[in-house]
């Protein structure tokens, strides 16, 4: 028996790939699938299933891709429809891989297909469960993520989770290995655990939802206070149900190198200028009117939350990070990607085309500054609980997240000064490459964010308790 978890960080994701004499199994695969097929060729297996735990909504699976690649079936649990031929397996169905056994627990909560899939090993001994989105380390899945057209509320749905996990999860032996889909800082649901496996006992003892002595109590445990699901959760989903074109042909359009004047043919048609170069890189220069999503953080999922789908993008990228950016983006649904500026920044520069710049300054600059500015304004683009857990006194708090809507930026003026920041200094540069874009110009970057600036002995810091509580 041999099992291995593939995790990718910045989408907290996690695949698995599962063998036995030389057969083998994917769990929920990325949309790039190479690392799957050179595993199993690698290890002289052939891929027989491709088990899917349910409509992913925070990136688009591999499913049909790998499926191509290898002629094996697509398996989804009960209740699944879908726009491409997939095995719709019973509740308690068996699949064999090997000597191994998968069987198949049908969890609706999270979704109505969401399904766990049960490895036993040689001897028929429950070795360890695959639980999508059903049952994570520390949490369980959002359970407000109901399909449109249906009349199933977060309350029904977080219903049939307790249901779930206490019919087909509660009986495990506490020793049964639980491998989720995601991992820490995944939106798929509130607030996972820093590991990404651990084992039905350990569930039990420490999972806040899990250890809910009633149904209601449960309900409103997985309910209360989670934040709205990103705004590209339901592009993803309809991508995974109904098909997607593939990822080689996106590779082709997108690796198109675009001469200067190519580049400004495209971006005076309305194309979104994406740079995914470092955040200090971009602001010491970049093409007017790019947005700044830096590679080094939570790229995709900033895309997928930031950018419109419909409209065509063009990439100045760091060279050699042309492809990687391209199979990031189409992780999350990006498919408009016209191709790349040949040279990068550095050939738009020595070109002599106008330049953009984002002053950036230090925390301690920043406290010098505000005694004496009355137009200064600190804006904040952590989230909510972020700011309510400290921040600068008078600090206009707008979540990076809200900074696509123009009326969240309706009350900012041309004669204050802005000072943004983040936590670290990531998201700061995104936030002040939207605001750029909008046509405001008069802003400042504070290098560091709040790690630096809540060192400053003139730091005054507020926290607003009835958030946090």
């Amino acid at each position: 028996m041999f099992i291995k978890q593939l995790y990718t960080g910045c989408l907290s994701e996690a695949a698995y790939y599962i063998e036995s004499n030389g057969e083998a199994a994917v769990i929920d695969p990325l949309r790039d699938i190479d690392a799957y097929l050179e595993l199993a060729t690698e290890r002289k297996a052939s891929i027989k299933y491709i088990f899917e735990t349910h409509f992913h909504a925070d990136f688009v699976s591999g499913h049909l891709d790998l499926g191509k690649a290898t002629g094996a079936p697509i398996v989804y649990g009960p209740g699944t429809l879908t726009k491409f031929p997939v095995h719709v397996a019973r509740d308690g169905e068996t699949f064999t891989i090997g000597k191994l056994a998968i069987e198949v627990l049908h969890t609706p909560g999270h979704t109505l297909e969401s399904t766990c899939f049960l490895l036993k090993d040689e001897n028929g001994k429950d070795h360890c469960v695959f639980t999508g989105d059903t049952l994570f380390v520390g949490d369980v899945g959002r359970p407000d993520l109901a399909q449109k057209g249906t009349e199933i509320t977060m309350t029904d749905l977080a219903g049939m989770m307790y249901d779930s996990i206490h019919k087909k999860l509660f009986p495990l032996a506490n020793n049964v290995i639980v491998y989720p889909a995601h991992g820490p800082g995944s939106s798929c649901g509130k607030n996972l655990g820093p590991n990404t496996h651990s084992t039905i006992g350990e569930e039990k003892q420490f999972n806040y939802p899990m250890k809910a002595e009633t149904k209601e109590d449960f309900i409103k445990q997985v309910t209360d206070g989670i934040a709205p699901p990103p705004s590209y959760f339901p592009i993803n989903a309809k991508i995974n149900k109904e098909g997607y074109d593939s990822l080689g042909d996106i590779l082709l359009a997108g690796m198109k190198t675009l001469s200067i004047d190519e580049f400004k043919q495209l971006i005076s048609n309305d194309v979104i200028v994406l740079d995914t170069r470092p955040a200090g890189t971009f602001t010491q220069g970049f093409v007017p009117g790019s947005i700044s999503i830096g590679l080094e953080g939570r790229f995709a999922e900033w895309a997928g939350s930031l950018l419109p789908f419909n409209v065509s993008i063009v990439l100045v990228t760091e060279p050699g990070k042309e492809k990687e950016t391209i199979i990031r983006l189409a992780r999350v649904g990006f498919e408009k990607i016209k191709g790349y500026l040949d040279g990068g920044y550095e050939a738009w520069k020595n070109a002599g085309e106008p330049i953009d710049m984002i002053i950036d300054i230090e925390a301690d600059e920043l406290m010098m500054d505000i005694p004496h500015d009355q137009n200064l304004v600190v804006i904040d683009v952590r989230r909510e609980t972020e700011f309510a857990d400290g921040h600068l006194k008078d600090a206009v708090n707008i979540p990076l997240i809200e900074m696509t809507d123009p009326g969240n930026l309706a009350n900012l003026e041309e004669t204050q000064n802005l000072y943004i920041h983040c936590a670290a200094g990531y998201r700061s540069v995104i936030a002040s490459s939207l605001l750029k874009r909008q046509g405001i110009h008069n802003l400042r970057n504070i290098a560091g964010g709040w790690e630096k600036i809540k060192e400053q002995e003139k730091a005054e810091i507020i926290k607003e308790t009835s958030v946090l509580n």
